[in-house]
């Protein structure tokens, strides 16, 4: 299994991690043989997620924030102790894995989509953990 670590800049924020999740395919194509096959990726934090959505337009990201905070605001009638319950549901709302198709040794992800990394809690340091399931080779 690999991890990769990532920074958050804001109590919420959704970080675009294509890029680098394309360079461990990449990198792991020619090191590993990763050629077809699926990516599996885990975040292992109760206030922090994973989305696939748009990410050619900025303004998409800017409204799902907004979306999210005004759904599920920090501020509620909450009971958490910690005073971040609006993060733990947020994070079940966006979920914390996804499985991702790898086709000849790129991520295959629609014209538009992006991979983000959904911060409910931050700003913080994040852990997102990839395992390889292998595809058959045709």
């Amino acid at each position: 299994m690999l991890s990769l670590e990532f920074e958050t800049t804001s109590r919420s924020d959704m970080r675009d991690i294509t890029s680098q999740l394309r360079s461990v395919v990449r990198r792991n194509a020619i090191e590993k043989g990763w050629r077809n096959g699926v990516l599996a990726l885990f975040c292992p934090h109760t206030t922090c997620g994973l989305t696939v959505n748009e990410g050619a337009d900025p303004d998409v990201r800017r409204d799902m924030l907004t979306f999210f905070n005004g759904l599920v605001p920090r501020l509620g009638d909450y009971h958490h102790a910690e005073g971040n319950s609006d993060a733990h549901i947020k994070a079940t709302l966006h979920g914390p894995s996804l499985t991702l198709f790898v086709e000849n040794g790129e991520l295959c992800l629609g014209t538009w989509q992006s991979v983000y990394l959904c911060e409910g809690d931050g700003p913080r340091r994040r852990s997102i953990w990839l395992q390889w399931l292998a595809g058959q080779e045709e």
